[in-house]
């Protein structure tokens, strides 16, 4: 679905599912490459009869009020809870005028403004081509949100720092953007496919591998992946296999993050391809797999060409116009683990940021404050088919399906989530180019590590 995606760390309380999540969806660990959706025009925010407001302001906060501009990408989540929570906005401030800047090649077609310092208010990064947030930063295109984070409130008066389930992430100890979607990457398959022929959910790599080859032995392929957007393959595999490698200690990615030198070809990297190539070699990888994009191999998998594909929670929402009657969409966090070994959840998120020029910043906060409530994350659920960053219970919601098979995994004191970190995007790139040379048994191992290990080397070079 989407971009860069953004790993992330620390559920601190019992996380409650039921919704789930893709829109595709690269935070900042480039994964959600998506064109993915319909097309929406700029337009203005009307305001709706049946919103309500979360609260009312406080009469100390400054006048919200002016021209207020709001970037965001039409992807795998649709637009359905941007509108919504626009118009509310609108209700509660009326005095606001809205501009959406919106639709699915909005990043593209925002850049020069970007580049020019004439940005909009608030951005939503998501989807391909959305800003490369360590670089924004160095760029001085985003505005340092560090302090006004601290005490910030929603709009029903609780601090938005206590509720988020994943925290920002922050750069030389500040604050740029906030995580506003939770998605976790995994491995998704049919689970009435499952139940039909008697096939076991895997519950580490052992038992992947064998029932892999139950599936390949029906005539089945076991594994489909989208070759043209590698990063589906590593946020759903790549990255839980090298922390499952690590002893389930997800420091190393902080470690990749940070470009540590050497941290490409070491032990738990090396092991996690050596995963890879086993797949490869027993032919569980689907070999038109390297010419898919991530729609088209969905295609596959939901039509039972192939029984596991790589993505993220947006997946059913992302597919619901194209699955068969019966289709049960169903999650694993990981599948990389030993046998008895915790389950690495690879969460994604898609940031919010203001941008440093903002021209109305006082509305862009205002509105932060407004979308981290328990009614907006509700909608998120429902209208986006996906997880909102903040706690929230949604039994009882017409949230997704699909998160009903993720939560008992993110409800559980043996599972592993990774922390939030942006790796450099040229890393990124040679990363995903690399995989799916490993994949098509182009290269080995030990050259992915040195291909990489050489982007890694001239990114310190630029500092």
């Amino acid at each position: 679905m989407r971009t860069k995606k953004t790993i992330f760390t620390g559920l601190a309380s019992v996380l409650v599912l039921s919704a789930a999540l893709a829109g595709c969806g690269n935070s900042n660990n480039s994964a959600k490459e998506s064109e993915r959706s319909s097309p929406t025009a700029s337009s203005s925010a009307s305001s709706s009869d049946n919103a309500s407001p979360s609260a009312s302001a406080s009469s100390n906060a400054p006048k919200v009020a002016g021209d207020f501009e709001v970037q965001y990408c039409v992807g795998g989540y649709g637009d359905a809870w941007q509108k919504a929570v626009l118009s509310e906005f609108k209700q509660k401030y009326p005095d606001v005028n809205i501009k959406e800047s919106a639709g699915p090649k909005i990043n593209d077609q925002m850049k020069p403004r970007w580049i020019q310092g004439d940005p909009p208010d608030l951005v939503f990064i998501d989807c391909a081509g959305g800003l490369d947030v360590p670089q924004a930063i160095k760029d001085g295109q985003l505005m340092d949100l560090t302090d006004w984070y601290k005490t910030a409130e929603n709009s029903d008066g609780e601090l938005i720092s206590a509720n988020l389930i994943a925290q920002p992430q922050q750069y030389d100890g500040k604050i740029y953007s906030i995580p506003y979607v939770f998605g976790s990457w995994g491995t998704f398959y049919d689970q009435a496919l499952f139940r039909k022929n008697n096939w076991e959910v895997p519950t580490d790599f052992d038992s992947f591998l064998a029932v892999s080859q139950k599936i390949k032995d029906s005539g089945m392929t076991p594994y489909i992946h989208a070759g043209v957007y590698p990063g589906y393959f590593n946020g759903g595999f790549l990255f839980p296999a090298i922390v499952s490698n690590n002893g389930d200690d997800p420091s190393i990615i902080n470690d990749i993050a940070s470009l540590k030198p050497g941290v490409f070809k070491s032990e738990p990297v090396m092991k996690a391809l050596q995963q890879v190539v086993t797949m490869r070699d027993k032919g569980f990888i689907d070999k038109a797999a390297i010419a898919l994009n991530h729609t088209d191999s969905q295609i596959q998998f939901v039509q039972h060409k192939d029984a596991f594909v790589p993505n993220g929670l947006w997946v059913e929402n992302e597919m619901k116009k194209d699955t068969p009657a019966g289709f049960e969409f169903g999650m694993i966090p990981s599948i990389t683990q030993k046998p008895g070994g915790k389950y690495i959840a690879n969460p994604y998120s898609s940031p919010v940021a203001i941008a440093a020029k903002a021209k109305n910043p006082e509305a862009a906060k205002a509105f932060i404050q407004f979308m981290y409530t328990k009614k907006s994350a509700t909608e998120f659920a429902e209208l986006a088919g996906a997880l909102l960053n903040y706690k929230i219970d949604l039994n009882g919601t017409k949230a997704s399906g699909l998160s009903v098979s993720a939560s008992k995994y993110y409800s559980s004191p043996d599972l592993i989530v990774l922390p939030a970190v942006s790796i450099n995007a040229d890393v990124t790139k040679e990363m995903e180019n690399a995989i799916i040379a490993l994949t098509a048994g182009k290269i080995t191992p030990e050259e992915w590590a040195d291909r990489v290990e050489k982007a890694a080397e001239k990114a310190r070079a630029k500092g």
